[in-house]
């Protein structure tokens, strides 16, 4: 069969390219797919599915159990890909197939696409070459909108290891109070919903300075671990966590919790639809608001100036934040959520969806943060990324009674 890896970056129209292609707009390098029948397997997909069966309270790929919109990101990438490969098209655009899945179902997944690979053609999009599909043998590069064949792919599977400039990660506005030791404290947690059980007997420390990367299978409760810490989530109450000294639920309110953590995950990129230059993004993190709605003051800009040449970005500080690469985007929003230096620094899959260069640019600023500072970071990802350095890993792992978790030193 014919198969393709087109690999992207995070200034690749792919959108744009996948719109195309569904119209018959194809390169000419791969004319043989025009006028054969081809399905997209996307996030883009489910989305949509989702919004049909919620708009027509109709099941379309879901089970007569379980919406789709309630199932895991492993559940949800599965029921479509089984949907996908019923209706059998003559290909199948994969478009970065193993994002946000576990290792176990990356696995699974592989294993389902090779099987059908002797009478299905799949191109697979990729923004990071570790997941190339094992039975592909041609390969492409799309640079913003133009499609190119590539013949080096060992050059193309090189990752480089990035370094910032020597200048140091600035002093935050004002001095942070102290607060004890341990930081976060979970003692014997167990958490259930209903019949279902999430988290069985979970005993985890974090202490300041700590770096540790919180990981395990697809619906092992990493997010819900995370939702007790931000103060989200009501099953905390009741139990024993201990949040900067403080039983949880012995009188803090969600916000006061909220005001000492650095979060930042993909999703909340959205959130900042206006017209909000580089810099005013950066200050908004120290005045803990979604866009800038007060002057700055020239100590605030002093500080971000600093942080905007770590980055390597003042010479776009004047740039609208929307208008930025994905790539710098996440760069900005993790200095965002560190700009006042908070006690624990959490980032939530921070590198998903980026390309290999974009992704290196983030681990490399990660670890720098962890070097040069007293915050704790709590770095969750499925991913093992070249050149992470934490300190520690806590990993989730699922039983029949809940996850139990385990910590190993790095």
């Amino acid at each position: 069969m014919n198969h393709w890896v087109i690999y992207i970056d995070n200034n690749s129209a792919k959108k744009n390219f996948i719109k195309d292609f569904q119209k018959g707009e194809i390169p000419n390098e791969l004319i043989k797919y025009q006028q054969k029948k081809g399905l997209l397997y996307s996030q883009f997909t489910l989305e949509r599915l989702i919004d049909e069966e919620d708009k027509h309270d109709h099941k379309i790929i879901s089970s007569e159990l379980q919406d789709l919109e309630t199932m895991s990101n492993g559940e949800q990438k599965k029921a479509l890909l089984y949907y996908t490969l019923q209706q059998k098209p003559d290909y199948i655009i994969l478009d970065n197939p193993f994002d946000n899945l576990d290792i176990t179902f990356q696995e699974e997944l592989k294993t389902i696409l090779k099987e059908y690979s002797s009478h299905i053609s799949f191109i697979q999009i990729a923004s990071r070459k570790a997941d190339t599909l094992s039975f592909i043998k041609q390969f492409g590069r799309l640079t913003f909108d133009t499609f190119t064949i590539i013949q080096d792919l060992d050059f193309e599977k090189q990752i480089k290891k990035h370094a910032f400039s020597n200048v140091s990660i600035p002093q935050p506005l004002e001095n942070a109070p102290s607060f004890n030791n341990p930081l976060i404290q979970f003692k014997n947690v167990s958490i259930s919903y209903g019949d279902k059980k999430i988290l069985d007997n979970i005993n985890w420390t974090i202490h300041k300075g700590d770096f540790w990367q919180l990981t395990g299978a697809n619906g092992s409760g990493k997010s819900t671990i995370l939702s007790m810490i931000t103060g989200d989530n009501p099953k905390a109450f009741g139990q024993e966590i201990y949040l900067f000294g403080n039983l949880k639920g012995s009188g803090e309110t969600v916000w006061d919790i909220k005001k000492k953590i650095g979060y930042y995950s993909p999703a909340m990129t959205n959130k900042f639809k206006g017209r909000h230059t580089v810099e005013n993004m950066l200050i908004s993190g120290i005045t803990d608001s979604i866009g800038l709605y007060t002057i700055p003051t020239d100590i605030q800009k002093r500080i971000v100036k600093q942080w905007l040449i770590i980055l390597n970005l003042h010479d776009l500080k004047d740039t609208y934040f929307n208008n930025l690469s994905s790539g710098k985007q996440r760069l900005v929003m993790t200095a965002r959520a560190m700009v006042k230096h908070p006690p624990i620094l959490i980032l939530d899959e921070p590198t998903t969806g980026m390309d290999d260069e974009s992704a290196a640019l983030l681990v490399t600023l990660v670890n720098k943060i962890a070097h040069e500072t007293n915050t704790a970071i709590l770095f969750v990802s499925h991913r093992k990324e070249p050149h992470l350095e934490p300190k520690s890993i806590y990993t989730l792992e699922k039983t029949c009674s809940g996850s139990i978790g385990s910590t190993t030193a790095t």
